[in-house]
């Protein structure tokens, strides 16, 4: 169950084939999800919800052939790793991988692994894998560490590009997000332009949000879909409640390192319109990269002359920057949509966003614009 398949369009702009970040040429997702045990926690045992998510910015070796990239904190309660090298350099060159918070070491590490296993690093080549996290351990046996690398490594193999499962699958398999069963979720969006369309893929890993503060479209759903519709998770600290989000946008529109980092920017607007607020606990961090030029390598021939670029212009990028807040506001809504009630640790249950019960809160609130405008004379 996606946004669209009940009706639900957010924003004015149209999708790509997929709906999904997939629909930037050249990017593939993959996940590895871990879904084992039930009962009481034992730490190192389980209960297991948990995995780890894979993002390829395009074929070939990221290292060879980097992306321009750019990233933004809303809150920084969380971790990207490899974000400073992004920051100084304005390129992206490894993977993009997301997992839960106590899992990130072995990602990172096991992205290199599987770079050296292909003959990709030497002793002269080095790697600062980006990797995110958000906390799934309401559900899930955090503490017993369960992503291993060949976990990472099934991810890799299976990543492609189209259609991406979402929900209760690889990094966000065990999240909560507005008091509803959470994970991952995408969107995207096409933007015309003079010279051809731009794609602009959104994903989320949506572990945020308090229930009463969750909107759709601007309706207050999440006041009429309260925990005496839908029972919010318990026991919950203040903490769990507020939780944290990824988002990983994608274009192949051209920008340069300072414009993927405003666009990385209005995936907040989109995590805003949600009811996110970016509270004290929770890691609200953004990154963004461009698919557009290649040849940007530090090493080889390119690193000793000029390398010829292209820039879109700034009176353009608001047509981006739209498509953003838009497919970010839908990934979530899709990634709760996709969402499959879990049961984890301790028997603790997050429910579902209920979609049928969504569906007749939005056409209660909905004002209907025409008898606005019949009314207003």
């Amino acid at each position: 169950m996606r946004a669209r398949d009940l009706g639900i369009a957010v924003g004015h702009g149209v999708p790509g084939r997929w709906n999904a970040i997939t629909d930037v040429p050249g990017v593939r997702v993959g996940h590895t999800t871990l879904i084992e045990g039930e009962g009481p926690l034992r730490v190192g045992q389980g209960p297991v919800r948990t995995g780890v998510t894979v993002i390829l910015p395009r074929e070939g070796d990221p290292t060879r052939d980097p992306c321009f990239a750019g990233c933004h904190r809303l809150n920084g309660n969380g971790e990207l790793t490899g974000l400073e090298w992004v920051r100084e350099s304005g390129m992206l060159t490894t993977p993009v991988a997301l997992t839960n918070t106590h899992s990130v070491g072995v990602v990172r590490d096991a992205l290199i692994a599987a770079r050296v296993r292909q003959g990709a690093l030497d002793e002269d080549v080095w790697s600062l894998p980006v990797v995110g996290e958000t906390w799934d351990g309401w559900l899930n046996d955090v503490n017993g560490q369960h992503v291993r690398p060949e976990h990472v490594y099934r991810a890799l193999e299976v990543a492609s590009g189209s259609a991406v499962a979402e929900g209760n699958v690889g990094g966000g398999t065990g999240m909560i997000c507005h008091g509803f069963k959470g994970g991952v979720g995408t969107a995207s969006r096409i933007v015309p332009g003079p010279e051809g369309d731009a794609a602009v893929g959104v994903l989320v890993q949506a572990n945020y949000g308090r229930r009463e503060r969750f909107r759709v479209n601007g309706q207050p759903v999440g006041e009429a879909l309260d925990g005496s519709v839908i029972p919010l998770p318990e026991p919950a600290s203040e903490n769990a409640r507020e939780g944290s989000i990824i988002v990983v946008v994608a274009t192949d529109a051209p920008l340069l390192p300072h414009q993927c980092a405003r666009l990385a920017q209005r995936a907040g607007l989109g995590v805003a319109r949600t009811g996110g607020v970016g509270e004290h606990s929770s890691g609200d961090l953004f990154l963004a990269f461009s698919t557009a030029n290649r040849g940007l390598a530090a090493e080889g021939p390119a690193a000793e002359g000029v390398v010829a670029i292209r820039m879109l212009g700034d009176g353009r990028i608001t047509a981006l920057f739209d498509a953003v807040v838009e497919a970010t506001e839908e990934a979530i809504l899709n990634a709760l949509l996709a969402a499959q009630t879990m049961t984890g640790r301790d028997g603790r249950t997050a429910h579902r966003l209920d979609p049928d019960r969504l569906a007749r809160v939005l056409a209660a609130l909905s004002p209907d614009p025409a008898r606005i405008r019949r009314e207003l004379g």
